[in-house]
């Protein structure tokens, strides 16, 4: 596989990460797309008995960490941001739940951890390549 092609594929998957980072934090931060916003989301994280300090670093580390991998900037520090969020989400809120998703829209019953771990790996892959040559990292690097 030649560069330009993996430049492309770290391309693609910062973008789809960026996107739906995005998207999950306008809910928690701006209550966009149905979401909470600041209030609910806080109050539903300390309602699962964390400090309220964790709701407000996940709103700040989907929302800006998601447009941080959208330009590819401070690319690896907004996947690793995001990687230890997903890590937390799989084992402290999903895990319990099972594997699936809740396909069925069983009342009260948390999702699977299946999406987390998705969106965990893809941000591993993203920590551990960087964020190729389109992006401003690349750019102010000097990069192609």
């Amino acid at each position: 596989m030649n560069r330009r092609s993996v430049d492309f594929a770290l391309l693609l998957l910062r973008l789809i990460l960026a996107v739906v980072f995005v998207v999950h934090g306008s809910q928690k931060l701006l209550g966009w797309f149905g979401g909470p916003g600041i209030k609910g989301f806080v109050g539903y994280v300390s309602s699962l008995g964390m400090p309220a300090a964790i709701g407000y670093l996940v709103i700040l580390g989907e929302f800006f960490g998601g447009l941080g991998l959208a330009v590819g900037l401070l690319t690896r520090v907004a996947a690793a941001g995001l990687f230890v969020q997903m890590l937390g989400a799989v084992f402290l809120i999903h895990w319990k739940s099972g594997f699936f998703m809740n396909w069925g829209g069983v009342g009260g019953k948390v999702e699977g951890y299946e999406y987390s771990l998705t969106l965990l790996v893809v941000a591993l892959a993203v920590l551990v390549a960087g964020a190729g040559a389109y992006s401003l990292d690349a750019k102010l690097k000097g990069g192609r």
